[in-house]
């Protein structure tokens, strides 16, 4: 696998190598030594799989107490995933990151905890897969507004807003939101 550092060092985009012929391909998804030596001696305890259809945002999400880092791919379709640095001492801190990830280009993408989380599916839909740190904890979670102005993250929205949970719509400005 390849690793490389994005703007933000932490935030890192992994990808694998694919091994094909006309049968199909393979790939080594994860192996716990490389992700260690360049990523952080992380533990993964939960995996999730989300199913979205075109131009639906998911998040900016992320637990105070709780912290989870998630090491994120997609499976079919496409996203914009992007990580906002909510680190208060961080020397990067309120800046984001953002990546295409899709079944074609089969980047992955590592968000250490301490980062607000979400994406926008730009293909007809997408199915997302993660790895969690740490366990999902509601009452420890805490939510971005996807279009704050002081963050600005740069989405490639369609035409029309991106359809967002009653959660995400209520999300906070970054001047409201708790911090690590």
């Amino acid at each position: 696998m390849e690793y490389v550092k994005t703007e933000i060092p932490e935030v890192i985009i992994i990808t694998p190598k694919v091994f094909g012929d006309e049968r199909g391909f393979f790939m080594e998804t994860f192996r716990h030594e490389e992700f260690v030596k360049n990523c952080g001696n992380y533990n993964f305890v939960q995996d999730n799989h989300s199913s979205s259809g075109h131009g639906i945002l998911r998040g900016l999400h992320y637990q105070l107490t709780q912290p989870q880092g998630k090491l994120v791919r997609v499976t079919r379709g496409e996203v914009f995933d992007v990580a906002v640095d909510m680190r208060k001492d961080s020397p990067t801190f309120g800046k984001w990151v953002g990546e295409y990830l899709s079944e074609q280009n089969r980047k992955m993408l590592w968000v250490p905890p301490g980062f607000a989380h979400g994406f926008y599916v730009t293909s007809e839909m997408a199915e997302f897969q993660y790895k969690c740190t740490d366990y999902y904890a509601p009452h420890s979670e805490c939510s971005l507004l996807w279009n704050d102005p002081i963050v600005s993250i740069k989405w490639p929205i369609s035409d029309r807003p991106p359809l967002l949970s009653d959660k995400d719509s209520k999300g906070k400005l970054f001047i409201e939101c708790p911090y690590y």
